[in-house]
């Protein structure tokens, strides 16, 4: 009778092992899984495109009814713009941030803890890394998507007076793909569905303080300060000047900040994805 020592090694095992060396942990077929999600969604596409809606509510809402009453605000270059024109570009940030994390959290979630979608695929040639930034551009198309429509209506509205407006997309895409890796990044330390009102804690206060409807100067400094350090904020900047074409050097400080979050939520979210479905 053959003994437990004397047996091979099973493939399963085998590929477990192989997938714990630092090889394995990116075989470069990250793709497959974006091909996947386009595959799964294109019958729920209605559902998708919702989230689109709701910055364009917002910009009907408060940039043309409030902004009915608030008449002209200081821009980013100092000079007045209509308040519309200010909230726009915000919207257009807040866009690419709610496309990005609420797929790189609700969906990745239940893909993790319930569907086990993922302890399926490491049993194939793919590895943490490949899940990681699958899912993680995935979550970016979305971004990009609602972002690309926002900015289409922007632009039929008459609110891009700038050639520099160009680039918002592209800028917008960035956005998006940081704002999806932290999302997945921060999924992967979540517990169960109550943790997700930490998401909306973390998300409905830079949306609403972020200097999305109201200039940062009606902050004291030490609000200011803390409104700095949201991403949004950030992300708002970038926007506001390239939509109005007041564009200089802070530019590049604030989109550098997107690439260290980009940067830091694929390394964190690949190696938390290892250590909880390979160990």
């Amino acid at each position: 009778m053959t003994t437990t020592e004397s047996r091979p090694l099973v493939p399963e095992r085998a590929g477990l092992l192989l997938r714990v060396l630092p090889t394995g942990m990116y075989a470069g077929r990250a793709r497959v899984l974006v091909e996947r999600s386009l595959l799964v969604n294109r019958r729920v596409w209605l559902a998708i495109a919702s989230g689109f809606f709701e910055p364009l509510f917002y910009l009907f809402g408060l940039g043309y009814g409030f902004g009915a009453l608030v008449g002209d605000v200081v821009g980013p270059g100092g000079e007045p713009i209509r308040y519309v024109a200010f909230v726009a570009p915000a919207l257009l940030a807040a866009s690419a941030m709610n496309g990005a994390v609420y797929d790189a959290t609700f969906n990745i979630f239940f893909k993790f803890k319930y569907a086990k979608l993922y302890d399926a695929m490491l049993a194939t040639p793919l590895g943490p890394l490949d899940v990681a930034i699958g899912e993680i551009s995935w979550a970016l198309i979305r971004g990009a998507l609602y972002a690309g429509g926002f900015l289409a209506v922007l632009l039929g509205m008459g609110l891009l007076t700038s050639g520099w407006a160009l680039f918002a997309l592209p800028a917008a895409v960035l956005v998006a793909f940081a704002f999806a890796a932290l999302g997945m990044a921060a999924t992967t330390f979540m517990r169960s569905w109550q943790d997700f009102d930490l998401v909306q804690l973390a998300v409905m206060p830079m949306f609403l303080f972020s200097t999305t409807f109201f200039p940062i100067t009606v902050y004291p400094e030490v609000v200011r300060f803390l409104v700095r350090c949201f991403p949004l904020y950030h992300a708002i900047e970038i926007m506001r000047s390239l939509c109005t074409g007041y564009v200089d050097l802070s530019i590049l400080g604030h989109l550098s900040y997107f690439v260290v979050m980009a940067a830091v939520g694929v390394v964190v979210a690949s190696r938390r994805l290892g250590r909880l479905l390979l160990s």
